[in-house]
Parts: structure tokens; sequence; C-alpha cells
């Protein structure tokens, strides 16, 4: 009995651990910059070098908020846990009826990942961004998340945030932003390694048009970005 005890306690430290240091993290981050996320310093280590420059929300043309929400998550000001559980109930149906799933990843979901975690697919890191995600979606406003979330996000190797993202493929600071700029930023997120928003492929050109396009339809849906 005397031998597992320490396994027991070791046990439950981790588990209050795992708990704790994520929740302390948010409730400081909810006021002060992040600094730094595992993904910054992954890239770092890979040779991709980190530009990055954290600013307010107020200092990012609401365009680049309009576009990411139009192109990663149209019902982003109507969640309240951080999921889109109708987007969920689709990838639930597509995954039954053996097809590939879509995606339904949320900006709140990515703004956990990216905050919290390593990139990848794997179940493990999936099951704590869904642990993490209602707890920064209840912890946090929707302008919080945005501003987090835009100032984290990879837009290509190395760059990370809308300052340094406007700055490199722009000159120019994320205040003075155009929509069609800000399209092109937010048509690059999903592989922001291979697409770039300065030297934008045909695809890259197309989607943002789309996304620009969106942006004009989506009125009530951005109430909370604006």
């Amino acid at each position: 009995m005397s031998k597992r005890l320490p396994w027991r306690r070791w046990l439950a430290r981790s588990a209050l651990a795992f708990i704790l240091v994520p929740l302390a993290l948010m409730l400081a981050f909810r006021f002060v910059p992040v600094p730094v996320t595992p993904l910054m310093l992954i890239r770092a280590v890979q040779g991709e070098g980190l530009q990055k420059d954290w600013v307010p929300l107020e200092s990012i043309a609401p365009a680049l908020a309009h576009a990411v929400i139009a192109a990663e998550d149209n019902r982003f000001c109507e969640q309240s846990l951080g999921f889109d559980f109708r987007a969920l109930h689709g990838e639930i149906e597509d995954w039954w009826d053996g097809e590939r799933p879509r995606g339904a990843s949320t900006i709140t979901m990515q703004t956990a990942k990216n905050l919290f975690l390593w990139p990848g697919r794997d179940p493990v890191r999936k099951v704590i961004e869904a642990w993490l995600t209602p707890q920064i979606a209840l912890l946090w406003p929707k302008q919080r998340v945005m501003e987090v979330y835009l100032n984290i996000v990879e837009f290509g190797p190395g760059i990370y945030g809308a300052e340094a993202a406007s700055r490199a493929f722009f000159n120019k600071p994320a205040n003075a932003l155009t929509r069609r700029e800000a399209a092109r930023l937010a048509a690059v997120l999903p592989s922001p390694l291979n697409w770039s928003a300065a030297r934008p492929s045909g695809y890259v050109l197309r989607r943002a048009s789309i996304i620009e396009r969106r942006m004009g339809q989506l009125g009530p849906l951005l109430d909370c970005a604006r």
C-alpha cells in the first residue's frame, strides 16, 4: 500500500496541474498579451524564425476579423461554448456515411489549439482542445478571443499575427488593411506554410474572392467583430 501512495499522489498532482495551469494562463491571457506559443517555438526550432508584434484589436482593420469569420467560422458570434454544433453534427453524419469529414473547427477551438497545443490531428490533441475550448469561451468575451486569435495565428513561415503579416506581405500596419488584403490573409490560413498572401496562387485568389463576397453577405453574423 505504501508503495502505491506516491504514484497516486503523483497522478493526483498531475491531474490537478493539468486542470489548474491552463486555467491560470487563460485568466492571465484574458488581460495580458500572449508572449509566445508552442507552435511558435516549434517552428523556430525548425528554422523558420519568429516575427510577431502584438497589437490591440482596435489597431487591426475590422475587415480582417470579418474575413476570418467568413473563411473559418461563420457562426462565431452566435456560439456560447466555442463549438459549432451544427457543423459537428454534419461531421458525424459524413463519418457515418463513410465520407471524408469537412472540418468543424471554430475560431475559439483554433485559439485554444494555437495557445496551448502542438500542430497535428492526433486524437489526444483533439481531446485536449475540446476540453480547453469551452473554458476560453466562458472566460473571455468574443472580442478577446478574436484579439488573441489574430495576434497568434500563423500567416506564413515564421510570421504570426495580423501586424507582422500585414507588414511582411503588404508593407503596411494591420489597421490599414483593405477588404481584399484581409481576404487574402484569411484565404491562406488553412495552409500558411504552402500558400502565400503576398504571392497568391490562382486558387488562393479565387478563395479570397469568395471570402470577400461572403463578408458582404454575413450581416448580423459579424456583429461581435464590428
